[in-house]
This record gives structure tokens, sequence and C-alpha cells, in this order.
């Protein structure tokens, strides 16, 4: 009897310590699974901030981003033309510029990715080189999606073409711009030839603004030789609403309007 009693016994603290691998194998299971689950969710919240760390980046070295944040999560790339539109030269490192060779490989990308559905421009530049502004122009009014300007503080010089190159412009009610001749820095030859090179270079200019905006050929001409207004130099600086009715830009206004303009031309787009 003791010896069935043992076995018995034996027989009951197996059963129960079989019992308990079993109830500590399902605990084991859980705590995996929930290991799981955080670490998936450290890792998301990793991949957010790397993206977001890399967005930072991107707006501080190009003045890019892209806007899709809104309630119909429209795919809008921002271009920022800032300071000074850099040409061959680098300019010194206390001077704010645009790089051409950073925006121009950018817009092409922005060209060929379907899921970018419009491009918004926002100015307040100085001007610049005029190939390098002429490149961008160019390939902005080349590209296939819906484009919108917006200036911002001032868009001089050749940061005119590169105001009316989008599909519908805008200009805050202080935005200015200012149209005047060509300049050129370093040994200028006084031949006949030099000055028949300026009027090409400004020809190039005039056909491209006249062929983008509303204003005629003649009287942005008018406006670039202009002697009445400016002391030490030839030109014209129209402010807000004057830009709007000598035919340069499409409307007054500010940030809102010009997201609200570029959903609307994306909705057409779409529908």
């Amino acid at each position: 009897m003791r010896e069935y009693k043992r076995d018995s016994e034996t027989n009951c603290e197996t059963d129960n310590r079989a019992e308990n691998q079993n109830g500590n194998g399902g605990s084991d299971e859980k705590n995996t699974s929930s290991g799981d689950t955080r670490k998936d969710r450290l890792d998301e919240k990793k991949t957010e901030k790397d993206i977001e760390q890399k967005e930072d980046e991107k707006l501080e070295e190009y003045g890019q981003m892209t806007l899709d944040d809104n309630s119909k999560k429209r795919k809008i790339h921002l271009l920022s033309i800032i300071g000074e539109v850099e040409g061959h030269e680098n300019l010194s490192g206390n001077s704010k510029t645009t790089k051409y060779d950073h925006i121009l490989p950018k817009l092409a990308e922005i060209e060929d990715d379907d899921s970018v559905e419009g491009l918004l421009v926002i100015l307040n530049t100085s001007g610049g080189d005029v190939d390098a502004g002429l490149a961008i122009a160019e390939m902005i009014a080349s590209l296939s999606i819906p484009t919108v300007s917006l200036v911002l503080g001032g868009s001089h010089s050749i940061g005119v073409p590169l105001a009316v190159c989008t599909d519908y412009s805008f200009i805050v009610p202080t935005g200015t711009m200012m149209v005047h001749p060509v300049r050129m820095t370093g040994m200028v030859i006084g031949a006949s030839q030099t000055y028949e090179y300026f009027e090409m270079i400004q020809d190039r200019i005039l056909s491209f603004v006249s062929d983008h905006a509303t204003i005629a050929y003649d009287q942005l001409q008018r406006l670039m030789l202009n002697t009445e207004m400016l002391t030490r130099d030839l030109g014209t600086v129209l402010v807000g609403e004057e830009t709007v009715k000598e035919g340069l830009i499409d409307e007054v206004g500010g940030i809102k309007d010009a997201l609200r303009k570029l959903y609307e031309m994306m909705d057409e787009v779409e529908g």
C-alpha cells in the first residue's frame, strides 16, 4: 500500500510539473508576442523619426520638402527659391543662395514620380545668374503636373522669369518685383558685339516672360529700360497689385490662396 501511495504521489507530482511547464510555456509565448509587438512599435517610431530627420535635413540643405499631411492626402512638393540664384561659381558662405545643380535633378525626379501631384514654388530672391535662373524656369514650365508660385518679399531680376514660369502665380500685397536690364561683371570689351550679346540675353528674358505671363513683349521692355524711377539704374519696381495690373502676376494672395488654387488644379487633372 505504501509503495502504491508513493507511486501515486509521484504521478501527481509529475502531472503537476507537466501542467506547470505547460502553463509557463503559454506565458513564454505571450511574453514573446508582446515583446515582438513592442519591438515593432519601436521600429515604427524609429522609422518615423528617421523620415522626419531626413525631411528636416532636406529643408535645411535644399529648401525643399513634401507637403502630404492635408485632409485629401495630396502629395505636393515645396520648392523655395531664396537669396541669390547661384551660377557656375560658388558664392561666399555668407550669402543665402539657390543652387541650380540641386534643383534641376530634383525637378527631373518630381516629373518621374507619379505620386507627386503638384509643385508649389515660393520666392524671395534678389536675382542672380541668368543661365541658371532660366534653366530652372524652363524646367518648371515643362513639368506635366500643376504648378503654382508665390512671391514673398521680392522676386527681382532673373526672379521675374522664375515667378511667372508656373501655371498660376501669386504675390503678397507687399511683395515687390524689379525689372531691369542685364548686368555683367568682370572684364567688358567695348565693342558692338558686346552690346549685341547683351541684347540677345535680354531678348531671352523678355521672350520667356511675355510667353508665360499676360504682359506684352514691348511693354515689358519699356519697364526694363525705364529711366524715371531708379536714381542709379534703369528699370521699374512693381509692388503687389501693380504686378497684376501690368500682367506679370495672376493674382494677389498668400499661402492659403496658393494652396487652394493648387488643390483646384489637381482636382481638375484627376477629374
